[in-house]
């Protein structure tokens, strides 16, 4: 990779000193790992989207953020996994400073939109359960705006010159710049952390909170159903992406000295796996698609799903 003016002297480092590295045996491991993580989340993405083009029952307006939450990590399951993995087979970054901009941007961008679209799902849960507000497609396509829009914006900023993308401490993917010490990039961070974490997470628990007070399971079913999913990829999409955001704290706080390239490199991977687990979550989960009947009369299965949806058609 050629020396870049704005990303650290690490940008060229790999996953371990050449001292250190021996054969490229960790490399490939890490390769196939990361390509694991890919296929199933680009299958498992795909598989959703599928069905809500196929089945018109679950083209409804709360089905709508779900897609969305699809759409991001199938996208991150392709843009994030992709660079890594050449990187992995190449035993080090394998891209120039533009390539690093994308992996870092492409990447922060879909975690945002995906947490953020997993905030408003909480809300729109609040407003149903405790308000009795059913929402439409309008306020689904509105809110999907304000959440691309929101993610773009803080996800934009280092490409302007608050921040920076450069690579992370493990070699095989890029991030902002946690370790700065200016000013900007600082305040940066701290802004990114409250706007990206703190807030979202604060309306969780808060509409989480109001919905298990009001939430009366025998009264509403369907509603507690549907809340317990949401909660559910909430919950999950927190335990992948919290170690993660735990070590970007500590270099952040000046303890990036506690954090090997080696041990920095199972978080990343970590937060990554999340993008084949919501889909498990919404099809195991989702009482319409669990009813959905195929000929054989049973419920639908992964064979009779691609059998059919090679001819698809509005229902």
């Amino acid at each position: 990779p050629r020396s870049l003016p704005r990303v650290r002297s690490s940008f060229a480092q790999p996953l371990a000193p050449r001292s250190a590295r021996g054969s490229g045996r960790t490399y490939h491991l890490l390769a196939l790992l990361i390509a694991a993580i890919g296929f199933v989340g680009l299958c498992n993405n795909l598989l959703v989207l599928g069905l809500y083009i196929k089945f018109k029952r679950l083209r409804t307006p709360t089905s709508l953020f779900l897609v969305n939450i699809s759409l991001s990590d199938l996208l991150v399951s392709f843009f994030g996994v992709s660079f890594t993995f050449l990187s992995c087979l190449r035993n080090g970054w394998a891209w120039d400073e533009a390539g690093c901009m994308w992996d870092g941007f492409s990447n922060s961008l879909f975690g945002i939109v995906s947490l953020m679209t997993l905030t408003v799902l909480a809300y729109e849960r609040y407003i149903r359960v405790v308000h009795a507000r059913v929402i439409d497609f309008s306020w689904s396509w509105r809110a999907i705006t304000y959440i691309w829009l929101y993610s773009l914006a803080w996800t934009g900023a280092p490409l302007l010159g608050w921040n920076h993308y450069t690579l992370e401490l493990h070699g095989l993917g890029c991030s902002v710049d946690w370790s700065s010490r200016e000013p900007s990039d600082t305040s940066f961070v701290l802004f990114f952390f409250f706007g990206c974490l703190v807030v979202p997470l604060g309306i969780v628990v808060f509409c989480y909170g109001h919905i298990l007070h009001a939430l009366a399971p025998r009264l509403f079913p369907y509603e507690t159903k549907v809340a317990k999913m949401c909660f559910l990829m909430i919950t999950t999409f927190l335990i992948c992406w919290m170690p993660y955001a735990v070590v970007s704290l500590l270099i952040a706080y000046g303890y990036g000295h506690l954090i090997t390239p080696t041990v920095a490199i199972i978080p990343s991977f970590f937060a990554k796996s999340n993008t084949a687990y919501n889909p498990i979550i919404f099809i195991f989960m989702n009482r319409k698609v669990s009813h959905l009947k195929k000929p054989n009369n049973g419920k639908i299965t992964f064979s009779s799903f691609f059998s059919t949806f090679s001819n698809v058609r509005r229902n």
